[in-house]
């Protein structure tokens, strides 16, 4: 059985459970070396065969998988934050399915999530903003043309972008070519729930002198949005007028 288990956002006890004792239990673990805490590692059995994928390409990295199979051996395949999320778990599950190889998922903290309880923020304030965008800008690998920041920039939600820590000129021309203005509040979240974590604020019209100043290139993700202002208004939940299932309206 091969497990694909999210590492969470960086910090060693934001893992689930789940994923802890899949990892305890693994008698093969293919980890993203580049990406995730290697402390992780600390929780493996001492005779698992560990394997960093990043200096493998895909094929050898199935190779390692179908290995284990047939071995008879429980595999992990951990990948950073949530596996959902940019974790190129696609292509691994499409192989695996030809090959006839069982596998599941343990979701885990995206760092997104870790980003935001960094930032202390709500990314979905009443009369604010009730739609987050999770997204990159296009690099190496394109985007699809209807999703492309300068479209995307035009809702005028919260943002969160992925990827693009080392490209943020293009970045913050495209957010203001859309909705954006110069004086959006951003956030550029370095390495969250790291013990080296950085935020770094600011307006839009700063972001690629704010990345500059602060040395951050990769590993960092950019918030774009009102939502980082503050809250002007309180939700209707908590409201002494607000009639809920459990609460009567007072009186």
């Amino acid at each position: 059985m091969i497990h694909f288990v999210g590492a969470g956002s960086g910090a060693v006890d934001l893992i689930t459970l789940r994923g802890k004792l899949f990892i305890e239990k693994a008698d093969v673990i293919v980890y993203a070396g580049s990406l995730i805490n290697k402390q992780l590692l600390n929780f493996a059995k001492t005779d698992a065969e560990l394997y960093d994928s990043a200096y493998f390409c895909l094929d050898e990295i199935i190779s390692i998988l179908e290995q284990a199979e047939r071995d008879g051996k429980t595999t992990v395949r951990l990948h950073s934050g949530d596996p959902s999320l940019y974790g190129a778990i696609r292509e691994q599950m499409h192989r695996l399915d030809r090959l006839g190889i069982e596998y599941d998922v343990c979701p885990g903290v995206s760092s997104f999530c870790g980003a935001a309880a960094a930032l202390k923020a709500e990314l979905t304030p009443p009369e604010i903003s009730q739609t987050v965008i999770l997204t990159r800008i296009e690099g190496k690998t394109p985007v699809p043309e209807k999703e492309n920041i300068r479209e995307l920039s035009e809702h005028g939600a919260t943002m969160a972008v992925f990827l693009s820590a080392g490209m943020l000129s293009e970045l913050q021309v495209q957010l203001l070519s859309g909705g954006y203005t110069n004086d959006t509040p951003v956030a550029i979240v370095y390495k969250a729930t790291w013990d080296d974590e950085k935020i770094v604020r600011g307006k839009l019209s700063e972001l690629s002198v704010m990345g500059k100043e602060a040395g951050i290139s990769k590993t960092a993700l950019v918030f774009v949005g009102e939502f980082l202002d503050g809250y002007p208004t309180c939700s209707s939940l908590y409201d002494k007028n607000f009639e809920t299932a459990f609460r009567r309206r007072a009186k």
